[in-house]
């Protein structure tokens, strides 16, 4: 089974647990997230949906909405740029962190073993278990430097 289509039999899963209504909103919102190659605040996705799915009108209120239950599920996950809103991804991707321009908002992935290695050490140390982290490192890039 492709990636896409487990994603989505999750989300009918997770609706059908919580005695929701499927909705093809949500899974177009998810599948708009699991194809695209960065992170998109609701007016991306809102844009994408226009040009990928001309004949699904969906409002941009639906949008948030159905942004705002996947991340409550768990399917994607965001980054808050305070009064600039949120970016999401989806959070079928392998584990990464990113790094975030505070001037012109481009977010750069990456993995460091090094840096997982280290937080798993503190961790112990502190007899602490890790379920789940997310690193931000905020500055500016190249290009706004």
């Amino acid at each position: 089974m492709e990636n896409n289509e487990k994603i989505i039999e999750e989300l009918k899963k997770i609706v059908k647990q919580k005695g929701l209504k499927y909705t093809e909103q949500r899974e177009i919102v998810l599948n708009i997230l699991t194809s695209a190659s960065d992170h998109l605040s609701a007016e991306d996705v809102y844009n994408k949906i226009k040009i990928t799915y001309p004949d699904n009108n969906i409002g941009i209120a639906t949008v948030y909405r159905a942004l705002s239950f996947l991340e409550e599920v768990d399917l994607i996950t965001s980054i808050a740029f305070g009064a600039d809103g949120k970016k999401y991804e989806s959070n079928a991707k392998s584990h990464h962190d990113h790094l975030i321009c505070t001037s012109c908002g481009k977010i750069i992935e990456f993995m460091d073993n090094e840096i997982e290695k280290r937080q798993e050490k503190i961790a112990k140390k502190n007899n602490f278990k890790i379920l789940n982290h997310s690193m931000q490192l905020y500055g500016t890039c190249e290009d706004c430097s």
